[in-house]
């Protein structure tokens, strides 16, 4: 019996990856980091399948982050293209797929084609409803809270509302993924264990699973195993198991 057979109706709605490990697979085998992320691209598609499949109905990837700017410029150079090239060759997969493309972070950092590829293939597909794809780019999630916070000072500033009426409901309208519900599984390929500044605000009762497959060598039945842990967990939400019985 494959891990996608043992899965029960249990599914969670928003699963979020960092996708870690590209370097060290290349390291590896010997080949520049850039081949990592090539060879990355790969198990993207993989994990959209699979999550559409078994009706995952949010997907978020971390693709680049507002640190990934620091590195190498050819790096760089080499992800924004391959960004660019992956768009264009899976829209149509997308759209057979009843796929809808999102994007969270800084989007103006972006190269000018990479945002005006982005936001072509997110037009495109805007009244896909099968699943909803979202690519975290040039997003950090301290970035995110501080623009939410200077966006409401300025609310309260303009007499929009009151101090005293903030609260998550209020938070959650002003924050990049304010259309997404909270994660309920976040995992992270690489065996690092670590968040890295992603969806802190939203990974708040998230299930995390660590896994030390990287990232290029990530197969479907991996999100499958990821999935099937969750299954086996009990969410509580601060509550005692008592309680939910």
């Amino acid at each position: 019996m494959t891990e996608k057979d043992q899965l029960n109706s249990n599914i969670p709605k928003h699963v979020a990856i960092i996708m870690d490990g590209n370097g060290r697979w290349a390291k590896k085998q010997g080949l520049f980091r850039t081949a990592g992320h090539k060879s990355g691209s790969k198990a993207v598609k993989e994990a959209v399948e699979a999550s559409a499949e078994i009706g995952v109905k949010y997907l978020t990837l971390y693709a680049f982050s507002t640190e990934n700017w620091n590195r190498p410029k050819l790096e760089v150079e080499t992800l924004m293209k391959l960004l660019v090239s992956s768009l264009k060759k899976e829209i149509k997969t997308l759209q057979k797929n009843n796929i809808k493309l999102n994007a969270i972070g800084n989007l103006d950092a972006l190269p000018p084609k990479v945002k005006k590829e982005l936001l072509e293939v997110i037009d495109s597909t805007k009244s896909n409803d099968r699943m909803t794809l979202t690519l975290a780019l040039s997003y950090g999630s301290r970035e995110e809270i501080i623009k939410t916070i200077q966006e409401i000072s300025i609310k309260i500033k303009n007499n929009v509302f009151s101090p005293h009426l903030i609260n998550e409901t209020v938070i959650n309208e002003h924050l990049y993924t304010k259309n997404l519900p909270d994660v309920d599984l976040l995992i992270r390929t690489s065996g690092e264990q670590r968040i890295s500044n992603f969806l802190l605000w939203q990974i708040a009762y998230a299930e995390l699973y660590f896994t030390e497959i990287l990232w290029p060598d990530f197969k479907k039945h991996d999100l499958f195993e990821a999935i099937l842990n969750y299954q086996q967990r009990e969410r509580r939400f601060g509550k005692t198991s008592e309680q939910l019985s």
